[in-house]
């Protein structure tokens, strides 16, 4: 035991020679979660803002923006055109749309009424926020015609004449009015059904971020124990432990061990990040928590160590533990959700440890599920480990 702690020990403090090793163990990972995680919270609104200028002020700009309030597309927000300008100009808003003053029924008539959208360029919200107006628009279009229609048909009628314009105009809003009433409580020509899934749980991206960075911050140097079995055989202090009564069983066990250990209290700090900075429910289910975190941490450990008897040198191990643990992260869900990718995609990055690791956290996190829900993932780490640990022992060499 004696001699398991003092290999504990030692790779420790060599972990922790220079500052720049805090950076990655610790720093990077909350930035990281607070980046990817900031986009929005589970009840945010997930529509592009826009700001409207309303300088006509009448029936028909309030029919135009009473009918972007309603947009899936844009949430407006209305301001005056110096604040409007001002925000754009600060790049706080992609888009801003502008109603003239000649914004009116005669001009709309004649086909000189126009509209002003400002927007930010090569920006994506931007095209949301011009495709949501031209959408807008039509419909504005066809209650504007009908009001146009009622308008000419009272016209038409014998003996009928509109005493002044404000008259005709105030019979024309009022048409606007009730064509815009009409058109909102006709019924819907499209269905919208929303499909069976097995996951009913709302997505949270702080909690997918939170698991995510766990897994990809304590992944890459578990699986760069590599580098330090390749580092040690260069330098000839492995053969040298031929000499002593240390085992090669004994040296194993003393460096996985440490390097599990401390991956597991880089887990904990992270976890308790997310409990009492981003208020996520990590601590429902603590045993199933640790189970999960436990298993997640051998199975990266026990590929480190089977890697570890494939590469020749130090510089090869930490190049390969980085690309296998960034490519793992990304296929396995740790950044993007793993239901973006292709259905043919999420059932082959099964074979991945990376995958059951974060389902198994977006279980305990996101599900609010306990130890029974866990036990598969937690089986199939475990069943990663195995093999990988079986593999690298039965290959490995002291020189």
């Amino acid at each position: 035991m004696k001699k398991i702690l003092a290999i504990l020990i030692k790779d420790t403090l060599l972990r922790f020679t220079t500052p720049m090793e805090w950076l990655f163990f610790l720093i990077l990972p909350i930035v990281f979660t607070l980046v990817i995680g900031s986009g929005s919270g589970p009840s945010s609104d997930s529509r592009v803002k826009m700001i409207v200028v309303d300088q006509a002020k009448n029936s028909l700009s309030e029919t135009l923006i009473a009918s972007l309030e309603t947009s899936s597309s844009v949430n407006i927000e209305l301001e005056l055109i110096e604040d409007a300008n001002s925000t754009l100009d600060q790049k706080k808003i992609s888009s801003v749309l502008i109603i003239p003053q000649n914004f009116n029924q005669q001009n709309l008539l004649s086909q000189n009424a126009e509209l002003e959208l400002r927007q930010l360029p090569n920006n994506t919200e931007s095209l949301i926020a011009q495709q949501a107006v031209q959408a807008v628009l039509s419909k504005v279009s066809s209650v504007v015609d009908i009001a146009n229609s009622s308008v000419a048909l009272a016209e038409s009628q014998p003996g009928f004449k509109f005493d002044s314009d404000s008259a005709r105009q105030a019979f024309f809003d009022s048409s606007l009015k009730k064509a815009q009433s009409l058109m909102t409580e006709s019924p819907n020509r499209i269905n919208e059904v929303t499909g069976n899934t097995k996951d009913t749980v709302e997505y949270d991206p702080r909690s997918n971020a939170s698991a995510g960075q766990i897994i990809t911050w304590v992944f890459i140097p578990l699986i760069g124990l590599s580098g330090s079995f390749a580092y040690e055989r260069q330098k000839g202090t492995l053969r040298r432990l031929l000499t002593t009564p240390t085992s090669k069983g004994l040296f194993l066990a003393g460096t996985i061990i440490g390097q599990v250990l401390t991956a597991l209290v880089q887990m904990i700090l992270l976890v308790l990040f997310g409990i009492f900075v981003m208020k996520l429910n990590w601590a429902h289910a603590p045993l199933a928590l640790a189970v999960i975190l436990i298993s997640s941490a051998l199975a990266a450990a026990a590929l480190g160590t089977m890697l570890g008897t494939f590469v020749k040198t130090e510089g090869q191990a930490s190049g390969l533990s980085i690309m296998f643990g960034m490519v793992m992260a990304l296929m396995g869900g740790c950044w993007y959700p793993l239901e973006l990718f292709p259905q043919t995609v999420q059932l082959i990055v099964k074979i991945l440890p990376t995958t059951w690791a974060m389902q198994g956290l977006l279980d305990v996190v996101l599900r609010g599920q306990g130890l029974t829900a866990i036990l598969p993932e937690a089986g199939v780490l475990l069943g990663f480990a195995l093999v990988f640990f079986t593999i690298g022992i039965l290959r490995f060499k002291y020189e």
